[in-house]
């Protein structure tokens, strides 16, 4: 019971979320270093490093020891730090009942996502917002699934979209956040348009089987993505040119240097000598695309209306996309 009630203490100190010396461990936590905490949260280093040591003076317990130049740690700081998941979830789903009860907004809004995702769904996202509620300050951070998880958990983002698959590279478990399925995206082929199957609706992945390919590297999720689509059609991919971004994919296909799988999210337009076939038939290569918020969050207003928006947004997209003349 005295555990408890200290734990309550630092419940509600900051009006926001729960005080922000408990969110600072629990980010250092997540990342592991003061400075990768300092990043996260947008404090000075020396800052988290006072943060760390006043929530151990307030709870009267050792959290944290030297590890080498680092810290890592206690028992005791592990412990407070998995327990305090049910904490983080109580609070948030009390303030966006508080929020939904009193038809209130919350005025700073966070959000990221992916690259694609950023430019795709999360910029409309804030445009909206910026209309329909002026009153709220949008803040947008492009970044990589891991990132976006780390920034939710240090409360920097609200509102996180990610592609599913790397979500489960991170290895996060459900206890923190929650997920929220957005769209699956198709992957298209595109192909330098003298190509025999430029001109077709359509085509599989098995007619495509002989073909020279450009993707990402080896480890990357896309690439786990992309071999796996040819692993259930029954091939092995001949793989020529590797490329990290989408515009170096389709500079190298409007080249005739090789084909390519593109998600429909990510536009090709503007680039010449490219075709886009959609991919049919029981392999047909697809991401899966979520939102993810702190769990017990999802019943907040602002955030129940932004996942509609980006649904409607991503359905818009994925409708019309193959008509932009890519």
């Amino acid at each position: 019971m005295r555990e408890k009630c200290k734990l309550l203490i630092v419940f509600v100190h900051n009006g926001r979320m729960i005080d922000h010396r408990l969110a600072t461990l629990r980010t250092f936590a997540a990342c592991g270093t003061v400075a990768a905490t300092a990043e996260l949260t947008g404090f000075s280093p020396s800052a988290v490093s006072a943060q760390l040591r006043e929530l151990q003076r307030a709870l009267d317990m050792t959290l944290l020891v030297k590890d080498g130049r680092g810290l890592r740690l206690t028992a005791a700081g592990q412990y407070l730090v998995s327990r305090s998941d049910a904490l983080v979830e109580e609070w948030e789903r009390i303030r966006a009942a508080a929020l939904s009860e009193g038809r209130q907004t919350q005025t700073r809004f966070g959000i990221g996502g992916f690259s694609t995702a950023a430019s795709n769904l999360l910029a409309p996202l804030g445009a909206h917002l910026r209309e329909t509620r002026p009153d709220v300050r949008v803040h947008v951070i492009e970044a990589d699934p891991a990132r976006c998880l780390d920034l939710l958990t240090a409360e920097r983002l609200d509102l996180a979209v990610i592609v599913a698959m790397q979500a489960a590279a991170t290895g996060d478990d459900e206890s923190r956040f929650e997920y929220i399925k957005l769209l699956d995206d198709p992957l298209d082929v595109v192909l330098p348009a003298g190509h025999r199957l430029a001109g077709r609706p359509s085509a599989t992945l098995e007619e495509l089987s002989g073909e020279e390919w450009i993707t990402d590297a080896v480890g990357s999720p896309y690439h786990a993505l992309f071999t796996a689509a040819f692993t259930a059609a029954g091939y092995t991919p001949r793989v020529s040119h590797e490329a990290v971004e989408w515009e170096t994919l389709l500079a190298l296909v409007g080249a005739g240097m090789g084909c390519g799988l593109l998600p429909r999210l990510v536009s090709g337009a503007g680039f010449d000598n490219v075709a886009r076939v959609r991919i049919t038939g029981p392999a047909r290569p697809v991401r899966k695309i979520v939102a993810v918020v702190r769990r017990g969050g999802l019943g907040s207003p602002l955030i129940r209306e932004s996942v509609e928006t980006l649904r409607g947004r991503a359905q818009e997209i994925l409708s019309t996309r193959l008509a932009d003349g890519a």
